[in-house]
């Protein structure tokens, strides 16, 4: 028994939640509404978020005596359908639904559905949120950008919400209400994660997960997630543990300022450390750790290099945004064999192989992890040491994807992310690849754009062009 005041009731934190996902709470609310006893708003958001049997609200006249009876309960969750229904009242004496029944038929339903909607027992059913100023081609990419970076994390896309706005909400990215409505969207569609587009900051993830009630990450998580999953190698581990310690490190924050002495005042002096203190401190001794033996990383590789200067060793270095083609272009150039796959960011580990041309030249060249607009600054911190091959490499290779239906965009992309990296100015050749998925006069003008070379990397007999322009550039070197 629940008292409440006229605006409303408390209800608090319920400890018998039930973890089949096609169970009911096995509660049934009811609460009596003064005047008009229609069920609210609230009311059914309780009934949804809570996963309630059903919700009851009882009229009551002004002479004390109940009046009609408002109810609701829930629905299977249906793609683009109505989560609740919402009963015609009836006399509170006239409520004759055979609740044990009816409870038991409605979870048949509700778990046949679950059955066909989730993938995986663990999967994840993210509603990607995307806010954006602008419109047309440019938000087009951007949008499926964003999509393909959740399938290659393994998230299934129930659902992509667009807002546009000038500037985003400083509290809520998207305000408030439109939380309160995208959190409906995921109860509807039985989602379990809000993936933002826009970088969060701790205090706006904290601010929307409290109105929605799930898990929230941003773009920056996204990516790490799929870095963490690419990892092989020990250096390729460090650097993401590094990159994902320091963007965590800001987010170690005391849900009650009262359990940290951080805050100071009275009531937080006195020995000893709070367990937020002691997971900083932890956090930055492991970073520490990391970054020395990132650091020996750094200097093996300067090492190598200087080795590779000292037996004059041209580098080629291959580059570009992900998911153009780079490591199936250096296994067909080196007749190699590295992991390729159609998904942004297959290779993170980059490689290197010794190629030698017709006239007796032979180079090394090595394949980076892929560009990507807005690259986390913690992940470019991170990924120093591999970035710092770029630029000692004597010649850039860029490969750009001839199918990008956004194909100008790409390249102004990754022209700013060289600029970012003080490399604009390093020799180039545009690698122009797919050619033969697209009209031969479409890669012609491409290449004819920007001097470049068309080639399909799956065909070795299209990189002869290739191959005697690199020759040609050492040539003349």
């Amino acid at each position: 028994m629940l008292a409440g005041s006229a605006s409303g009731i408390s209800i608090p934190e319920l400890n018998r939640m039930r973890t089949h996902p096609g169970r009911l709470q096995g509660l049934r609310l009811i609460h009596t509404h003064f005047k008009d006893g229609r069920l609210t708003f609230e009311d059914l958001t309780d009934l949804a978020k809570l996963r309630l049997d059903m919700v009851y609200a009882i009229e009551v006249l002004e002479d004390g005596s109940p009046g009609l009876a408002y109810g609701a309960h829930l629905l299977p969750a249906e793609e683009g359908g109505t989560l609740w229904k919402v009963l015609d009242p009836v006399p509170t004496y006239r409520i004759d639904i055979p609740f044990d029944a009816f409870i038991e038929a409605l979870e048949g339903e509700i778990t046949k559905r679950q059955t066909l909607l989730v993938p995986g027992a663990h999967a994840d059913r993210a509603i990607l949120v995307v806010v954006s100023s602008s419109g047309g081609d440019m938000l087009k990419d951007v949008i499926d950008e964003f999509q393909s970076l959740a399938k290659a994390a393994e998230v299934t896309v129930v659902d992509t919400v667009v807002q546009k706005r000038p500037k985003p909400d400083p509290r809520y990215v998207i305000g408030k209400g439109k939380v309160a409505d995208i959190y409906l969207r995921a109860l509807a569609k039985d989602a379990n994660l809000l993936v933002f587009d826009h970088e969060l900051t701790p205090s706006q993830a904290r601010s929307i997960a409290e109105i929605a009630d799930m898990r929230v990450i941003d773009r920056t998580q996204l990516i790490l997630d799929i870095f963490a999953r690419r990892a092989r190698t020990r250096e390729g581990k460090i650097q993401v543990e590094l990159a994902q310690l320091r963007y965590n490190m800001s987010r170690l924050v005391g849900k009650n300022p009262s359990l940290s002495r951080l805050a100071g005042g009275i009531g937080t002096r006195g020995p000893g450390e709070t367990k937020l203190e002691v997971d900083r401190r932890r956090a930055k001794e492991r970073m520490e750790r990391l970054e020395r033996e990132n650091s020996r990383i750094s200097l093996k590789r300067r090492i190598t290099r200087a080795r590779r200067e000292r037996q004059g060793l041209p580098v080629i270095s291959i580059i570009g945004y992900t998911n153009t083609g780079k490591s199936t272009l250096l296994n067909a150039l080196t007749r190699s064999s590295v992991l390729t796959a159609d998904m942004p960011f297959a290779t993170l580990d980059p490689s290197s192989k010794r190629l030698r041309f017709p006239k007796d030249i032979e180079v090394i060249i090595t394949d980076t992890v892929g560009f990507i607009r807005d690259l986390p600054k913690d992940l470019r911190a991170a990924f120093m040491a591999t970035l710092e091959e770029l630029e000692d490499a004597h010649l850039l290779l860029e490969v750009i994807d001839l199918t990008d239906p956004h194909i100008d965009y790409r390249i102004q992309a990754v022209e700013e992310i060289l600029k970012g990296l003080n490399l604009q100015d390093k020799p180039r050749l545009k690698v122009f690849n797919k050619a033969d998925r697209v009209h031969r006069s479409t890669a012609r003008s491409w290449a004819e754009r920007h001097d470049g070379v068309i080639i399909s990397a799956l065909d070795r007999a299209t990189l002869r062009a290739l191959i005697e322009r690199m020759q040609g550039y050492f040539l003349k070197v």
